[in-house]
């Protein structure tokens, strides 16, 4: 699903009303009852509601809304900050058809009394604001705030940006519970830092055209299991040596967890073949919690310090519970010249290998086009410099993924994947139960395995970080969120490659 901007949003309204043919209030009564059907089928007519409408179209859309509600019986209040005379074409239309209550006109020196069982229907400002709110607009929202009423936004919460919000005001942005965004979702939904803002969203079809999406060029993207394609079912005469060989290099005295859930994540996704490189003195806990890898033994009884002999290998992986330790740090530069010049391979670098990059910014020229590094936001700041907001972050991420001809996978509750050619994705799927130690671990088997079994890189990377987030929401229907661990999320893979392979 495309993430457009204002502008293109715009122009796939006007395409839907010209080719359709359509009316752009018509359009505008299809996005209020799409709105209606979602507040019907979340409160009953027993629950107050009072609609705050601005002067364009998202006031527009909050006054069919109101008119809507009000037929089917419920108790609704429409409070405006404009008189009818300053009110856009279609909201002003909307207006005239509300006749069964009169709306009242806010008055900065007496708001509403607005107790905490209403329902606040937000369509004050839509996706058009490119400056904080100030004066009446700005105190209703603060007012609205305040008042412990759950707030439910129409397309997006009053003063939010669709993108940068980095010098927006916090104090002037409705915070809603629930955000009904109209077809594609907004670009600002995606940052950690809007959540409070937008609550939970959810994409309402209203019924644009698809072709005139699709003609708008978006570098931004989401990710679900419709966009990966589905899962070939094996030949008969399949074996282990046509699902290839993963090498993952992890672990260290004290830390070999780690490398268990990534061998156990990429056994799990399918691969044929996944070799732990471990150090020499952990064998045991590598031959008992994870039977089915093969070992490499590090000559070092700790840590790991020398690489193992690349041949084998179709896809490697390097990171988990390392340490930092410098023979660690040599031996890792050591496999950035070996996958460089005597055996490409694909690479993924996580976790402990991120921090020694961190510490050796020169190394990142030295890691092959395609390889997946995996940061958590902290990790990527160490890499990259600290960014203010995580739109910021966000562009660091698409820079520096384009300028080492690499993808960046930043995890987070919309994991975020940018590629070498500028594009970027967001997850869809995924839980704040997976939150837990161990997670990322996961992540980086899963994708592995995936490049290990031939997976063209976007792809494996797209999938993996999907197919993630969808065993962890299976973990979370039979755990709940708060008890979901790591090792929940690696026994629910294979439910979650059931759906891929249900689309075929």
């Amino acid at each position: 699903m495309k993430i457009l901007t204002p502008h293109q949003i715009r122009a796939v309204d006007a395409c839907t009303v010209e080719r359709e043919p359509v009316s752009p209030v018509d359009l505008m009564e299809r996005a209020a009852t799409a709105c209606v059907y979602w507040i019907g089928s979340h409160f009953d007519t027993q629950r107050k509601i009072a609609v705050f409408a601005g002067p364009g179209n998202n006031g527009g859309d909050g006054l069919a809304i109101a008119r809507i509600l009000q037929r089917m019986r419920y108790d609704v209040s429409v409070y405006m900050l404009t008189g009818s005379a300053r009110l856009s074409h279609d909201a002003l239309t909307n207006f005239q058809r509300l006749t069964v209550c009169k709306p009242v006109l806010l008055n900065g020196k007496k708001l509403p009394a607005l107790l905490p069982s209403v329902i606040v229907i937000d369509a004050l400002f839509g996706t058009g604001l490119s400056r904080p709110l100030d004066g009446l607009a700005a105190q209703t929202v603060a007012h609205i705030n305040r008042s412990g009423c759950t707030v439910v936004s129409v397309d997006m919460p009053s003063g939010l940006f669709c993108d940068d919000n980095g010098d927006n005001d916090p104090d002037r942005i409705i915070r809603a519970r629930y955000t009904l965004t109209f077809q594609q979702p907004k670009l600002s939904f995606f940052f950690a830092e809007n959540g409070a803002f937008t609550g939970e969203w959810e994409t309402l079809d209203i019924g644009l055209l698809p072709e005139a999406i699709e003609k708008q060029d978006s570098r931004y993207d989401t990710v679900g299991k419709q966009d990966i394609g589905y899962v070939r079912p094996r030949g008969k005469f399949a074996h282990k040596g046509d699902f290839g060989h993963a090498c993952l290099i992890a672990g260290s005295h004290g830390m070999m967890g780690a490398c268990v859930l990534a061998a156990k994540a990429c056994m799990r996704t399918g691969c044929g073949l996944v070799t732990a490189h471990i150090p020499q003195r952990e064998g045991n806990i590598m031959q008992i919690a994870v039977p089915e890898a093969l070992t490499s033994f590090d000559p070092d009884p700790e840590s790991f310090t020398r690489i193992p002999d690349l041949a084998a290998y179709s896809a490697l992986g390097v990171g988990p519970g390392i340490g930092k330790k410098q023979e660690t740090q040599r031996a890792l530069l050591a496999l950035l010249n070996a996958v460089n010049t005597r055996r490409p391979v694909p690479l993924v670098v996580d976790a402990d290998a991120l921090n020694i990059l961190s510490e050796n910014p020169d190394w990142l020229k030295l890691l092959p086009p395609n390889s997946v590094l995996t940061p958590h936001p902290g990790e990527f700041d160490r890499l990259a410099g600290s960014s203010a907001s995580g739109y910021r972050r966000h562009l660091k991420q698409i820079e520096m993924a384009h300028r080492y001809s690499i993808f960046i996978v930043l995890k987070g509750a919309h994991t975020s994947i940018a590629a070498p050619d500028g594009r970027c994705f967001f997850n869809t799927s995924g839980n704040p139960g997976m939150a837990t130690a161990g997670s990322g671990d996961v992540l980086t088997g899963i994708i592995v395995s995936l490049l290990a079994q031939g997976w063209p890189p976007c792809r494996a990377v797209c999938a993996g970080v999907w197919l993630h987030g969808a065993a962890g929401d299976k973990a979370a229907l039979k755990s709940g969120q708060q008890s979901l661990i790591a090792s929940d999320i690696i026994k629910n893979i294979g439910k979650a490659f059931q759906e891929l392979e249900i689309e075929c």
